[in-house]
């Protein structure tokens, strides 16, 4: 294949599926943490074990196959990668090769660019190796073979990202996608990324990266190895890296293996499994709508921006609960809050969207006061501050504490008048040309109405008086 980008990046992404039991066995997927307590004899390798294989794992395979539009193979067909390591205690890897559960199909990322695929298939996951010392320091290594088993997917890019910025796009955008079609459990299913990284000055020698967790790291592991080749453009040579997340750095493994060296063979184990049309229009059926599917209809039905519409359709949580909200209140301003002041609130208080503890009524509540101009913004942003520790009812909470709108203009404009009057020196520099003692005077009329005045509206009302 020939290059024209100065960097060339092609990522090997393997997502843990969200099934409770794992790929070949009963054993479950998550629960009990303490080290080899959740395994039996086939996610161990013991001889004479027998795998079957979980039929939730294979429809959640092909539901990420329609969603990128990939060619979906007639029928599921494993085979054995043979290598000899400590995470694989019967020497080989139950994967796909030969005939792969997806083929094509691609990902748009941010900016319009489509990133092609080459494939999608199904394995399981070796066992944990532990490191007491870190990568680089540890005398000894231990073995955790409760993930030994795991249902994993895995998506092969194309070389077509030209920057570390783009593989973290695409990261985004895959964890997405699989988080929408219910596939992908953020809370307990983990991401990893084995990244093919070249540059132009080295004549596209390529590296591989293996083992980045998460798209945070992949930005970053790959703009150290970037540099790195950078400076050792001439010496570079293929090869396996390792990351180190705690050093921020590569650092080398062992030669670039290539695939003839694995020895793949038919699994005889696990037999061919037809992949009938019905059950392919029965999955298509019970597709949920995309990410992108939801920007088109929240620009085109509720009206609202795009840049709003791409923002709240990244997490599915917040795309549905807009959704709910702009059934009862204006969606623009419905987005508006959500995007901005409800992800404010959270990051504030570093939690999560899955966190809350209020749904989308009492939202719909608060909202409803703002959209009715019975609250100002200001108060508004202030009850959703507390929502977020703990739920209430706003209009109750609005009640008990007065904090309804002032709005009669006459009672606005004694309320200035007597904040004119108590600040004489604010007000002369008002009438000087000074614009800060007029924000002075403003705040005042807000405090003495604990914010339950427009700013707008008092700023009018103000300059009016002073003039």
């Amino acid at each position: 294949m020939k290059f024209t980008s100065d960097v060339v990046i092609g990522l090997e992404i393997h997502a843990e599926l969200a099934t409770e039991s794992k790929i070949f066995c009963g054993c479950p997927t998550h629960g009990d943490d303490d080290p080899n307590t959740r395994t039996c004899e086939v996610c161990l390798g013991l001889p004479g074990s027998k795998p079957v294989l979980n039929e939730k794992v294979l429809e959640y395979g092909i539901r990420l196959c329609l969603a990128a539009g990939s060619k979906i193979s007639p029928e599921l067909v494993f085979s054995r990668k043979s290598y000899f390591y400590p995470d694989l205690s019967k020497n080989y890897q139950i994967t796909q090769y030969e005939l792969p559960l997806g083929t094509g199909g691609e990902i748009e990322i941010e900016g319009g660019k489509k990133v092609g695929l080459i494939r999608i298939h199904l394995e399981e996951d070796p066992a944990a190796l532990v490191h007491p010392g870190g990568m680089t320091g540890s005398s000894y290594v231990l073995v955790d073979y409760n993930r030994s088993g795991d249902p994993l997917v895995e998506v092969v890019t194309k070389p077509e990202l030209a920057s570390p910025e783009e593989a973290r796009d695409f990261m985004k955008k895959l964890i997405t996608i699989l988080n929408y079609l219910g596939i992908f459990d953020v809370n307990r299913c983990v991401i990893k990324a084995d990244a093919n990284v070249s540059i132009k000055e080295s004549g596209y020698v390529r590296a591989e990266v293996k083992n980045i967790t998460g798209f945070k790291e992949i930005e970053r592991a790959l703009a150290y190895e970037v540099e790195r080749q950078k400076r050792e453009a001439s010496e570079l040579k293929p090869e396996t890296r390792g990351w180190d997340s705690e050093k921020g750095m590569t650092f080398p493994l062992r030669e670039k293996e290539a695939e003839e060296d694995y020895g793949y063979i038919i699994d005889p184990d696990l037999v061919p499994t037809e992949i009938s049309k019905e059950m392919l229009d029965r999955i298509r059926q019970s597709m949920p709508e995309l990410a992108h599917e939801k920007v088109k209809k929240f620009v085109s039905v509720h009206k609202i921006s795009k840049e709003d519409a791409v923002v709240i359709s990244q997490e599915k949580q917040l795309a549905e609960l807009f959704e709910k909200v702009a059934e009862k209140i204006d969606p623009v301003l419905a987005a508006r809050w959500l995007r901005r002041e409800l992800l404010r609130v959270l990051n504030y208080n570093k939690k999560q969207l899955h966190q809350l503890k209020f749904d989308e009524k009492i939202l719909i509540e608060l909202l409803s006061m703002v959209e009715n101009k019975d609250i100002t913004e200001t108060t508004a942003q202030q009850i959703l501050e507390k929502l977020v520790e703990e739920p209430f009812s706003p209009k109750e909470y609005v009640e008990k504490e007065g904090l309804r709108a002032v709005s009669e203009e006459g009672e606005l404009q004694s309320i200035c008048e007597g904040v004119i009057k108590e600040n004489p020196k604010a007000v002369e520099d008002v009438k000087a040309g000074v614009d800060k003692s007029l924000n002075f005077l403003v705040g005042q009329v807000m405090r003495k109405t604990r914010g339950t005045a427009s700013p707008k509206e008092v700023n009018d009302i103000l300059k009016k008086l002073l003039s």
